[in-house]
């Protein structure tokens, strides 16, 4: 059917026959539609054509875009280049055929035949914006492309309708466009920090306008950060995964993007050079075309640029769809801020009742973990803690208050506190209990509930006597796992005995066991081992396997073993604790680490010295080394603050830990250029070590790997 069959780029490009121009019209392809025998069609011979007819004829074979005649009752076609393309196999036939022979399998389908015969019988004019074409409709492969089509009567010289003009215009890219701001609309709804607003935003503009340069600002307070992407930039799997890198930018800023984002007022740059005055590198001189837009919320504001190296005329549905696109980013900017506000004060709230650091003891080697609930922007229950006794043995306790708000949180603060006091006084765990049962007892009075539900298990080891004595207060029973002998390691539950939560009268009991160099022991909180649909022995029975399992007893390995133990997502908070009693006392050291570009290369020499004077075997060293430059590189660029190495050497492995604290966007893009390639610290320490991962502290976070050293 005319106007409706096949594919084009639109518009189409002039031949190799040669252009054609408007008036003349008779080179290349008009000359060969020209020369074709019109005397024996109803159109008759070319000379004898009204002149307001060779007018139109003459538009028609002139047009870069898909145009056709169809003329007389028989509706015979005459087309350009533009149309030949769009009917693809029935060019040449088709050239001086009626329309309905031409496009028979078509012909009765709506808006084909009678829409041309209207047009023709009755003079009505028709256009439809988006439509898929009828053949298209029964093409299979790739998706059908979208056209804007119309048809209008065409008049001679007395004003007589002798034909019908048809115009088809691809407008595919506009299309697939929407489509796509609908997909990252989809996108932008699951996130939940900046971070990852950013990732969407970048990936997405950069595909959906076929751009050579994005970038995004947001306001930090009294400065902004800036995250770009330019066309053909690599990002792997673990890079997507990693925070994007941020340019820290004064306030008063000249970028254009900044600009903007101060004032508000979107611009639009078809052909200059935005970018020459603030160009940070070699892809911001090449800038041609910038189309800037402010992103505006009641809590925050930015500018998203998308950019051309070549010049770029920005049509209105494109600003249209760009305005958009920044209406959808500004939303979801605005939740990913309150999300972050409130995450960060939660999180604030229950790490600052945790122990900021836990004992450095030679014999006696601690590591915890805790890892919110929910959707991590509430304050939990969970607790742990580890302190020194009077008695110089070290007492050890994981609790569980129920709830997932701040009066949960102010609750585990309180229970936390008084069992440490009661400890310190007398620190036998049965009466540490009875004495934190009073006072939950007496919480739930002083509140008016009968609901608060606290669960707690407290031990106190002594290293020198090698046993551990244990209470519990409706907590799970703890785990150990035993040294190897003559075999492999086993891992078998304490049984303590069983008692009723505090604050319903509970007379705890305790047990003691030995606790030999070379056992682990770990407290658990029941986020690890409570999965819905899955009955509690299967959780335990999966943790004790993941410990028995694991490739050593590292008190910091154990807990990121048993947190990733059971499978399946947890609504409940999560906190292990976990003391090994060394088989020797182990060697450490650390070093700070400054914001500074040389920084890996200090850490390299630094770790190389320490562990050439502790006699490490050179493969090891070297596997080390690599690992910690990459973890050092990563917590500079994504954290963007000091960092602190910190190694520890056993008989057994060498554990290397890299803390930051937290904060983003410090680095300045020089540095950034200076350090290494993102995303490949992640899997240089998955391929060199045995065990690896990340916990998060009470300010920032720390990633650690674990190497196993060679028997002797």
């Amino acid at each position: 059917m005319p106007g409706t069959v096949g594919r084009v780029p639109t518009p189409s490009a002039p031949t190799p026959d040669g252009p054609t121009t408007p008036g003349t019209a008779t080179s290349g392809r008009a000359a060969a539609v020209l020369s074709h025998p019109w005397a024996g069609t109803a159109l008759g011979a070319p000379e004898g054509w009204d002149a307001a007819l060779r007018a139109v004829i003459d538009l028609v074979l002139a047009s870069p875009v898909p145009m056709a005649l169809l003329y007389g009752d028989d509706l015979v076609l005459l087309y350009n280049n533009g149309y030949a393309e769009l009917i693809g196999a029935r060019h040449p036939e088709a050239l001086g055929r009626p329309a309905a022979e031409v496009f028979a399998d078509v012909w009765h389908e709506p808006g084909a035949g009678e829409v041309l015969q209207r047009a023709y019988r009755r003079g009505e004019p028709f256009l439809e914006r988006e439509a898929v074409l009828p053949i298209d409709r029964h093409r299979g492969g790739a998706e059908p492309a979208v056209f804007t089509r119309g048809y209008s009567p065409v008049r001679d010289s007395a004003g007589k309708i002798v034909g019908v003009l048809t115009v088809a215009a691809q407008t595919t890219q506009v299309t697939q466009q929407l489509q796509s701001l609908s997909d990252v609309a989809a996108a932008l709804s699951g996130t939940l920090t900046l971070d990852d607003v950013a990732r969407v935003t970048l990936r997405y503009c950069l595909h959906s306008f076929d751009a050579d340069r994005v970038s995004l600002a947001i306001d930090e307070g009294t400065a902004w950060r800036m995250a770009r992407r330019v066309r053909g930039e690599l990002l792997d799997e673990a890079d997507e995964r990693l925070p994007p890198l941020w340019r820290r930018m004064p306030p008063d800023s000249p970028v254009p993007t900044v600009v903007t984002a101060r004032s508000g007022v979107p611009s639009f740059t078809a052909d200059g050079q935005p970018l020459r005055d603030t160009a940070a590198d070699r892809h911001d001189e090449k800038v041609r075309a910038l189309a800037t837009l402010p992103l505006r919320s009641t809590v925050i504001q930015g500018a998203l640029t998308v950019g051309y190296q070549a010049p770029h005329l920005w049509s209105p549905a494109e600003r249209a769809l760009l305005a958009a696109s920044a209406e959808l980013i500004s939303q979801a900017a605005e939740r990913a801020r309150r999300f972050e506000t409130q995450h960060g004060t939660a999180q604030l709230l229950q790490r600052s009742m945790l122990p900021e650091q836990l004992p450095d003891l030679p014999r006696l080697r601690i590591a915890a973990r805790y890892d919110p609930g929910v959707d991590g922007n509430a304050a939990g229950g969970d607790f742990y803690d580890a302190f020194v006794l009077p008695t110089g043995a070290l007492g050890v306790v994981l609790g569980d208050v129920a709830g997932h708000d701040v009066q949960a949180a102010a609750r585990m603060g309180q229970v936390r506190a008084a069992l440490r006091a009661l400890a310190l006084t007398d620190p036998r765990p049965d009466a540490v209990l009875a004495g934190l049962d009073r006072l939950v007892a007496s919480l739930g009075v002083e509140g008016g509930t009968q609901e608060l539900f606290v669960t707690v298990v407290f031990g106190v080891i002594e290293s020198d006597r090698e046993r551990i004595t244990l209470a519990s207060a409706g907590h799970p029973a703890p785990l150990i796992r035993r040294a190897p002998v003559d075999g492999a390691p086993a891992a078998e539950y304490v049984e303590v005995p069983p008692g009723p939560p505090l604050g319903l009268g509970c007379q705890p009991r305790t047990t003691t066991v030995p606790f030999r160099p070379g056992d682990t022991l770990l407290l658990y909180s029941d986020g690890v081992v409570e999965r819905r649909w899955q009955d509690l022995a299967s959780g335990l029975s999966g943790l004790g396997a993941a410990v028995t399992g694991a490739s050593s007893g590292d008190p910091r390995a154990l807990c990121a073993v048993a947190t990733a133990a059971v499978p399946g997502a947890t609504e409940d908070d999560v906190a292990v604790l976990a003391v090994e009693h060394a088989v020797r006392p182990s060697r450490s050291a650390s070093m700070a680490v400054p914001a500074e570009p040389t920084a890996p290369s200090r850490v390299r020499h630094w770790m190389t010295a320490q562990l050439s004077e502790w006699q490490v075997p050179e493969g090891v060293i070297g596997a080390a080394v690599l690992c910690t430059s990459e973890l050092t590189t990563n917590a500079l660029l994504h954290a963007g603050t000091a960092a602190r190495v910190e190694i520890d050497l056993s008989a057994e492995r060498l554990l290397v830990s890299v803390a930051d604290s937290g904060s983003r966007g410090q680095v300045t893009r020089a540095q950034t250029d200076t350090l290494s390639s993102r995303g490949r610290g992640l899997g240089l320490i998955e391929e060199l070590s045995d065990a690896w991962g990340t916990d998060p502290t009470v300010r920032g976070s720390t990633v650690w790997f674990e190497i196993l050293l060679p028997a002797g």
